[in-house]
Parts: structure tokens; sequence; C-alpha cells
């Protein structure tokens, strides 16, 4: 069964190609590929992000706060319509990275997220996080905002699964024909042979990878895939993208009703 509660620390890395290669292969020494890194090849995540309309949750993360929280459906590859996804609530709380999710199929996703009532209760289904993932889109009015995806190899330590290093590449995104199913089309997010970085453990960092760091001057910084594609998008704005491409449905009075709560809940 997938893991649905995780709880670590997140430090990333902005390094370009040669830097990716001179880690990778230091890296196998402590580290196995994941299972999904068959043949060294990569791996594609996608991810429809949901906001506010006001851009609430990504401008409340963006400035810094000591908890943050954001939503989103996560794919591997790209769904059929029917396919099984991930809900997730992800929330980062002094810097601890806690991120629950539950496993729905993609219409259920949608549905979930665009009335906030949920899908009737299966065997599959984590109970305690769809109550979450439920109390919080009753404080906000969301609609899908933003589709991301990305190419991916990941490594855990050969001895245990605490520590874990993923290298992205290829990040792409776009505001239009938001629904997932449409493929994993978008611009570019990143400049051509920059990698994203991260290293995600649940306590401190093994000494070894600190000395490879340091002698590789690999070196932190903050960086934020929804993050930097809204500031590159900054000129949308205030706007309301195209929020329900075919197949995701219609702006409801439910919907609607939700999003002047939520303008006036900002404005308080």
């Amino acid at each position: 069964m997938a893991i649905e509660v995780f709880n670590r620390y997140e430090n990333k890395y902005l390094i370009d190609t040669k830097a990716f290669y001179g880690i990778y292969n230091r890296l196998t020494a402590y580290m196995n590929l994941d299972a999904y890194n068959k043949d060294d090849k990569f791996y594609a995540i996608s991810n429809l992000y949901y906001d506010t309309p006001q851009h609430t949750l990504i401008r409340t993360s963006l400035s810094k706060p000591k908890y943050r929280e954001k939503l989103r459906i996560r794919a591997y590859g790209v769904p059929e319509p029917d396919a099984k996804v991930y809900l997730e609530l992800k929330k980062k709380v002094f810097g601890l990275v806690n991120k629950r999710r539950t496993s729905l199929g993609l219409g259920e996703a949608y549905e979930f997220v665009r009335t906030g009532r949920p899908p009737a209760f299966r065997e599959g289904m984590n109970k305690q996080v769809i109550a979450e993932i439920e109390y919080f889109l009753s404080r906000y009015a969301l609609v899908p905002m933003t589709y991301l995806a990305y190419d991916r190899i990941a490594m855990f330590a050969k001895d245990g699964r605490d520590l874990r290093i993923t290298f992205d590449t290829n990040i792409r995104s776009r505001r239009h024909d938001l629904v997932m199913e449409a493929g994993d089309y978008g611009e570019q997010l990143m400049e051509k042979g920059q990698w994203l970085m991260e290293v995600k453990a649940e306590k401190t960092v093994p000494v070894w990878l600190s000395r490879l760091l340091s002698e590789l001057s690999m070196y932190r910084t903050g960086f934020s895939k929804y993050g930097n594609e809204y500031k590159k998008s900054i000129r949308y704005a205030g706007k309301v993208p195209e929020l329900y491409a075919a197949g995701a449905g219609e702006i409801d009075a439910d919907t609607m009703e939700r999003t002047k709560m939520e303008r006036e809940r900002i404005l308080l």
C-alpha cells in the first residue's frame, strides 16, 4: 500500500546537468533508485494545484509564514478519465512538511474539490485524510489554478526509507486545459539543463551526505514549483483563468457562494 502520511524536512538545491551527474554517481554508493526509475529512466509526475480566485494559498505561502498549506491532485504520468489519482493536502509547519493524501478516482477528486462533498467511503480510501480535506475545502472556495508536470529520478537510502532524494527536470506548467487527462504539456518553468534536487529526511541528514554536499559546494535554496509558476504568471493575478475546461464542470452556484465567502474572509 502506498504511504499516505508523510512528515519530513525538505531541503532544495538548484543545480545544472554537470552537477546532477556529479552527485548522482556518488549517491549510488549509498542509495538505490526508486522502483519507478527502471533502467535509469525518468518517470513523470503531473499535478493540478487548486487555489482561490484571489490566489490566497500561494500568496500566503510566498510570504513565508510559520504555517502554510496547499491542495493538489497528483498522478503518475497522464491519467485516463477513470484512473486512480491522489488528492493531497500539503502543510508546512515551522519547516516540517506534512503531506496527507488519499487515493480516489480522477472524477471523484474533481467533484470532491468542486463541491466540497466527499465521495462515498470505500475500501482503499483514507477516511481521516478525507475528513481533513473536507474541512479544508469548507474554509476556501477553490478552483483549479495551475497544472504542473515534471520528469523525476528518485532515490532511497540503502539502510532505510527515512532518506529520499529526488531530481526533477523539464518542469512544465500551464493555466489552460486545467484537466489532468488533457496531457502533460506546458511552458518550461526553468532554463534548459536546470534541475531541482530535493533532500527529504524525517530527521537530520546523515553525516556522509552533509560532507558530500559541502564537498560539491551545493547550498540550499528556496524554490517552490507552484510559487515560481505564480510569480512567472503574475500578470494573471486578480483574474480567474480558464477554470474549467471541458469535462471538469462549470462554476456552479455553490462554488460562486464559497468564492464570495472567501473574498469576504480576506477583507476582514
